[in-house]
């Protein structure tokens, strides 16, 4: 099947409330501009540079966002035009995109990203980290970014059990957050969690942003 046809068949299962995120990392400008032409335009890319190098090439009504685990002096790279980040870790990582944002006069959103995973090798903070950042006086003192949810990736199982109880665990953090530090906050409203591979439990269990690529773009 095409790219348009693979497209049209994931629309066909995303229910209002959920966006994808076409995860287009490896893939050429070509593919992309034919999923752009098929109404696609939110991308999904792991690398600062392969993504800036993206931006500059391909329609300026993309909506960026950066899904991989990023390093603090890469945040210059997609400061001026990422739209959201789903892969903040660490409040370090918080000063630095805040600082980017400042010197260029912009508010960066950003996903707090959860360890939710039986692996060990997957990034992210455990809840009570996340509520130690939230507290500080230093993220309290940013003015240039905003954290509008949060992001999870399940264990890599077929075990559909476990990936539901994940998802489920990651949407449960959500709502602690939410009633604890942004009950006024209607920007705080994004689930980042399923891919090609789990999609569908985790938007049973409460998804706003799927990240699908294989599925999309075929295997890489």
């Amino acid at each position: 099947m095409s790219i348009h046809e693979n497209l049209r068949a994931i629309r066909s299962e995303l229910p209002s409330g959920t966006r994808l995120v076409a995860i287009s990392k490896t893939k050429p400008a070509e593919a992309i501009l034919e999923a752009y032409q098929a109404g696609q335009r939110v991308f999904g890319e792991n690398k600062a540079l392969e993504m800036a190098e993206k931006h500059l090439v391909l329609p300026s009504d993309i909506e960026w966002h950066f899904v991989g685990h990023l390093q603090t002096n890469k945040v210059k790279y997609i400061a001026p035009f990422v739209n959201l980040i789903h892969s903040v870790d660490s409040l370090k990582l918080l000063a630095e995109i805040d600082r980017e944002g400042k010197k260029i006069n912009r508010v960066i959103s950003c996903l707090l990203q959860f360890h939710i995973a039986a692996e060990a090798t997957k990034f992210g903070l455990s809840e009570e980290e996340a509520g130690a950042i939230l507290k500080s006086e230093t993220f309290r003192a940013f003015r240039n970014i905003r954290v509008t949810g949060v992001m999870g990736m399940a264990t890599f199982t077929d075990n559909a059990g476990q990936v539901r109880l994940e998802f489920r665990k990651l949407r449960k953090i959500f709502m602690n957050l939410k009633s604890e530090f942004f009950a006024d906050s209607q920007g705080f409203k994004e689930i980042s969690m399923g891919m090609s591979d789990d999609f569908p439990i985790a938007i049973e269990e409460g998804s706003t942003l799927v990240r699908i690529g294989s599925l999309i773009f075929g295997e890489r």
